[in-house]
């Protein structure tokens, strides 16, 4: 059974721990009056994931099923999860929407424009379009306006059975974990390009409070300063910065 925790009111983190991998995969449920799931998780996690959903509210009710970018983790069981909440829809960038998401959903999505919100009820997510931020041209990111959550994907991603929630630093172990990966099969998997350092700048000034973190812990203190501090790890291990 997935690990479960409240990150931030109403925001829970489902965590699911893949060991082959040595990853975390995390999604997170948004309980609201129109309650909103970020990541889908994979196929083979789908009846642990919904049950975990089961425990927090019922699956049926689910509103919006959200995601950065168009990835196994991130939308694998979409449609798995549309077939269940026949109310839902999935959001998502407009680039997501119109190159791949609506020919393989089973209802149309809502793409997003940069700077959309998206009202929950008592929430409100804004959408930021950051391509190849994690990685892919469709990515885009969501920020909970209300309490200052980043919904930020595969940022900060690091490998491990690590603890829930941490107050520490966690780019030290991003950079770890960047610098393993060069020689092997995960490498080039974060592209830096010349609107890495703007994008970065952009969800810096959000001043987010916590950053819910696909593979690994969440970060709960100063997101602004913990994303400039990946922006420049980031700079300086694939940017080539000496």
């Amino acid at each position: 059974m997935p690990e479960i925790i409240e990150i931030a009111p109403d925001v829970y983190r489902i965590s699911t721990f893949v060991p082959e991998f040595n990853l975390q995969f995390n999604q997170f449920l948004l309980k609201d009056d129109e309650p909103l799931l970020f990541h889908t998780g994979l196929k083979r996690i789908f009846p642990d994931v919904r049950d975990a959903v089961s425990s927090i509210l019922e699956p049926s009710k689910i509103r919006w099923i959200s995601f950065s970018h168009f990835e196994a983790d991130e939308c694998g069981t979409l449609n798995e999860w549309l077939s269940i909440a026949p109310h839902a829809q999935p959001a998502c960038s407009l680039v997501g929407a119109m190159v791949s998401v609506d020919d393989i959903a089973l209802r149309s999505s809502r793409g997003l424009a940069d700077g959309e919100i998206l009202q929950t009820g008592k929430y409100r997510l804004q959408f930021l379009q950051t391509p190849h931020v994690p990685h892919c041209w469709e990515a885009g990111l969501l920020f909970e306006q209300t309490e200052g959550t980043l919904l930020c994907s595969d940022l900060f991603a690091h490998q491990g059975k690590v603890e829930a929630q941490t107050a520490s630093d966690i780019v030290g172990r991003v950079r770890q974990n960047l610098i393993s990966d060069q020689q092997g099969p995960l490498a080039n998997a974060y592209p830096y390009t010349a609107q890495t350092e703007k994008i970065f700048f952009r969800l810096s000034a959000l001043k987010p409070k916590t950053l819910a973190t696909m593979h690994g812990s969440t970060f709960v203190g100063d997101g602004a300063r913990a994303l400039q501090d990946l922006g420049a790890t980031l700079r300086e291990v694939l940017g080539g910065e000496k």
